[in-house]
């Protein structure tokens, strides 16, 4: 089945919600943590947190790492991966005319999809879908990162054409464990 990305919008919202209740989050660093605070930025002003995943400018609050500290955000936004219902999302992050990246972001490119979705192609239809945007915004390359035990992850991305460029550790402020970084030349 195809999918297609969508900006998040109050016609989704209810879908993204019951992921969220059902156990998914789209952060898997802060995985219950930001799922308890999607759920409550949604109950507290539905609007504001569907407009806060469209910023092409870096103007929102600072974004908050894994060990708790702020960090400056970069132009971004992010869709929700959409199947007739919700499937997961995909973001892209990137710095006005240049494709480097600053120390505190791992990749250009993240994206979960929800455990009772998974191994459709979905996340390999979203990548390539987010290369395109990623184009358009003129960057040249992408990189994104996965734990080296994620192969799940590691296949979606060479599967777009991604080449492992390098296995480090991440910083104090991601918890300092292993990571594999690739690229995707655009």
């Amino acid at each position: 089945m195809a999918i297609r990305l969508v900006e998040p919008a109050p016609a989704y919202l209810p879908s993204y919600r019951a992921a969220l209740e059902r156990g998914w989050s789209p952060d898997n660093v802060r995985l219950e943590e930001t799922a308890r605070e999607h759920l409550l930025r949604i109950a507290e002003d539905s609007a504001a947190f569907l407009a806060a995943f469209d910023d092409p400018e870096g103007k929102g609050p600072p974004v908050k790492l894994p060990d708790g500290s702020l960090a400056q955000r970069i132009p971004g936004f992010t869709r929700w991966i959409w199947d007739g219902d919700f499937c997961g999302s995909i973001g892209l992050r990137w710095q006005k005319g240049s494709s480097a990246l600053p120390p505190h972001v791992l990749g250009h490119i993240g994206f979960a999809i929800v455990p009772w979705k998974r191994r459709r192609g979905y996340a390999t239809q979203a990548l390539a879908a987010m290369l395109d945007l990623a184009r358009e915004r003129g960057l040249d390359h992408v990189e994104l990162t996965t734990d080296p035990d994620n192969l799940a992850s590691q296949r979606v991305i060479a599967g777009c054409g991604g080449v492992l460029v390098e296995r480090f550790r991440k910083s104090a402020a991601y918890g300092g464990a292993e990571a594999l970084r690739f690229r995707i030349e655009l």
